[in-house]
């Protein structure tokens, strides 16, 4: 059995009580650029979401990067409430991101390649809401950047599907309990959504 644990771990998602939260800490963004900016989204399970964007934007722009809970209409939302769907709140990746480095254009390219934005409210066996793909922008300019590039990645990456992303204004933001902070790389092996794997799709033009 115990040679059999990886696997299932991956296929598995373990559930934890910890009530531990916190607001975004705003001495973080002290040691950021002033021109420093935030992309938030939501494409599933977040352990897998921050994992991959770490992975590729780490020591490229990417300047911090934090799971949490977003879109919802409860203060203090834990994880378990959140997994209940009864909070609205989605399982979501706040990113700080130097735009001289890193554009917020490649984040949202990206974020379409490593997920499955045609199923709505599900990806992988994860079902719910607070599964749901989301992108909350932060600005006018946002806005306009995630509808253009969403467009796009319809017409060209999509086709066989519709896309379900909904792109609201970023409200408040949770941090997520500090156990589920880069849990893929605290727990190596741990489950992963199989709809979290980045397609190699052609440049959107």
């Amino acid at each position: 059995m115990a040679s059999t644990m990886p696997f299932l771990n991956r296929l598995l998602r373990p559930f934890t009580t910890s009530t531990h939260l916190s607001l975004n800490p705003e001495a973080a963004a002290q040691n950021f650029p002033p021109n420093a900016q935030k992309c938030t989204v939501a494409a599933g399970c977040f352990w897998g979401v921050e994992h991959l964007f770490r992975k590729h934007f780490d020591g490229k722009g990417l300047l911090d990067a934090r799971v949490g809970y977003i879109g919802g209409d409860s203060k203090n939302p834990s994880y378990r409430a959140v997994c209940s769907g009864r909070t609205g709140h989605a399982e979501s990746l706040q990113m700080t991101f130097d735009p001289a480095k890193l554009s917020y254009g490649t984040l949202l390219q990206f974020f379409y390649k490593m997920h499955d934005p045609t199923t709505k409210n599900r990806q992988g066996m994860d079902s719910g809401t607070q599964y749901r793909s989301a992108i909350f922008y932060h600005n006018e300019e946002q806005e306009k950047e995630a509808r253009d590039i969403t467009e796009k990645a319809q017409k060209q990456w999509w086709k066989s599907g519709t896309i379900s992303t909904e792109i609201l204004p970023a409200g408040e933001w949770w941090d997520a309990e500090t156990y589920h902070q880069l849990y893929l790389e605290n727990n190596p092996g741990g489950y992963e959504c199989p709809a979290h794997y980045v397609r190699s799709f052609p440049p959107l033009s």
